[in-house]
């Protein structure tokens, strides 16, 4: 007597293990990077906390003007996107973008670093900083172009280091994307440097190939620069990325000038600070009412003394060409800040409250006032403004009290990204998986020596030190993998050019189509 089948029977059972048998991959890849999923699951957890603390957004200063067509000192570049979103969705949509933006950054980081060597745990230990600190978290809440400024650096990175061979095409690619950024921050415009120095150290095809490359990744890094300028000329007449005048430099020459000894001339003399006037600080010189600026900028100043801008200029540079020594000093103290033990402000800084989770809703006269924001959110959606007290609680509570990446931990990746970056340039025996490791050491660290350098030219401010935590964690993740991988080799006796050195537990850069 045959025994009856079952109908489907066996087409079942295939489209059951068909449907299984991803969720199983998916299973043992996660439980292959189970830190780095533990530090992306925490950092969901707290971007929902967010989301939920101050509904339904942030704002801040600056946040009108980019909601409608208000003038300022900045690119625009962020109401593209910004405008995109509220197209679909509402002001919380912008936060969860944003915030999904943040969890994006960590992954790519991940891989690139994973793809070039650098152990798991000590890849995911590298994104920790912009998974879990406050100040991220903040930042991804509030309508302000700095989480798109960050993505688009490590989205431009993550194409130069994708692949170990460098190609026309990726730098072309990496160049749109970093010079994408100079719209949404004017700094970003330095990221030609670290793109093309990479180029310069990266390319191994003869002069011709590596001259190509590098004109090809400074080209299309300038062309959206120029799209953007020629909208710009053709919306208002002026070929710029922002309008960004002499005044901008004043409030750091004049914190930084001893005008006892600083030769002047009488239209001059009436721009050097008084005590009072220095304790602003560098952002309060230029935008304070109290600033030694704002009586030159009055109409009848114009009319008896001519250009007033002439006479800040000529200001700005007596204080650097005879004073260079007081202004350079006070940029290093600025630099080296980003190192400290914890988070501060000091005299005559932009107050670090503006970048801190509140107990209650945050309002910012003139500009974002409780009646303005509401006039906001009535027109994009998005609900009234609130606050959920106890979370808000929490989120403040953990932001101060130590919620940030320590700034002794950003050192030691500033010091060992700038040893992978020396190796990179100077050591020439190397092998394939070290070159791999200390090229990608040499773009994250130059990346992050010449954004935030550039930042503290103008001014401090606890919110231009954030691509610090997309930068020199990786860049000292990179550098420490080289110096393991360098040490191990030394301990079992192989010369560098034998072959790839492991680095602490890998067998060197994984490049692989389908990612780490």
């Amino acid at each position: 007597m045959t025994a009856l089948r079952r109908p489907g029977g066996p087409g079942r059972a295939v489209r059951r293990r068909t449907v299984r048998e991803p969720a199983d991959r998916l299973v043992r890849q996660l439980r292959g990077h189970w830190l780095a999923t533990a530090l992306v699951t925490a950092g969901l957890v707290l971007r929902v906390l967010a989301m939920i603390a101050y509904r339904p957004v942030l704002f801040y200063i600056d946040s009108t003007r980019y909601l409608y067509h208000a003038g300022g000192n900045d690119p625009v570049g962020y109401r593209l996107p910004l405008r995109g979103i509220l197209l679909v969705g509402n002001l919380e949509t912008v936060a969860a973008v944003q915030h999904l933006l943040g969890l994006a950054m960590a992954v790519t980081l991940y891989a690139v670093l994973v793809r070039r060597g650098t152990p798991r745990w000590l890849a995911a230990i590298a994104i920790a900083p912009v998974l879990l600190d406050a100040y991220q978290l903040q930042s991804e809440q509030t309508i302000m172009p700095d989480v798109w400024f960050e993505a688009l650096i490590v989205a431009g990175l993550a194409v130069l280091l994708w692949t170990p061979h460098l190609t026309t095409k990726i730098c072309i690619a990496a160049g749109l994307i970093l010079g994408t950024s100079a719209t949404f921050r004017q700094v970003g415009e330095i990221l030609i440097l670290p793109a093309a120095i990479f180029v310069l150290a990266a390319a191994r095809g003869g002069w011709r190939d590596t001259a190509r490359k590098t004109i090809a990744v400074c080209a299309a890094f300038i062309a959206p620069i120029l799209l953007y300028c020629s909208v710009s000329l053709a919306l208002t007449g002026h070929f710029w990325l922002s309008h960004t005048g002499v005044t901008t430099t004043y409030g750091r020459m004049a914190a930084a000038a001893d005008c006892a000894t600083l030769q002047l001339t009488a239209l001059e003399r009436p721009l050097c600070p008084t005590p009072a006037q220095r304790s602003l600080g560098p952002d309060g010189l230029e935008h304070s009412t109290r600033s030694p600026l704002r009586p030159l900028y009055r109409p009848s100043y114009a009319r008896l003394h001519g250009d007033p801008s002439t006479v800040v200029a000529a200001f700005n540079s007596a204080v650097l060409t005879q004073q260079p020594v007081r202004v350079l000093a006070a940029i290093a103290r600025d630099a080296v800040r980003v190192f400290a033990v914890t988070r501060t402000t000091s005299q005559g800084d932009t107050p670090i409250s503006r970048w801190q989770f509140q107990d209650s809703y945050p309002t910012f006269a003139p500009h974002a006032t409780r009646a303005q924001i509401r006039s906001i959110v009535a027109q994009f959606g998005g609900g009234e403004p609130a606050v959920s007290r106890p979370l808000a609680a929490f989120l403040r509570a953990y932001q101060r009290g130590g919620g940030y990446t320590p700034g002794p931990l950003l050192l030691l990746a500033a010091l060992t990204g700038l040893a992978g970056s020396l190796a990179a340039l100077l050591r020439r025996r190397a092998s394939a998986a070290q070159r791999q490791l200390s090229l990608g050491c040499l773009l994250f660290f130059t990346t992050a020596a010449a954004v935030l350098l550039v930042s503290d030219l103008f001014e401090f401010s606890w919110r231009y030190q954030l691509p610090a935590l997309v930068t020199l964690p990786a860049a000292g993740a990179l550098g420490l993998s080289l110096l393991i991988g360098c040490l191990r080799g030394r301990r079992h006796g192989q010369a560098p050019a034998e072959g790839p050195a492991p680095a602490c537990g890998t067998a060197g850069p994984q490049y692989r189509s389908g990612g780490p």
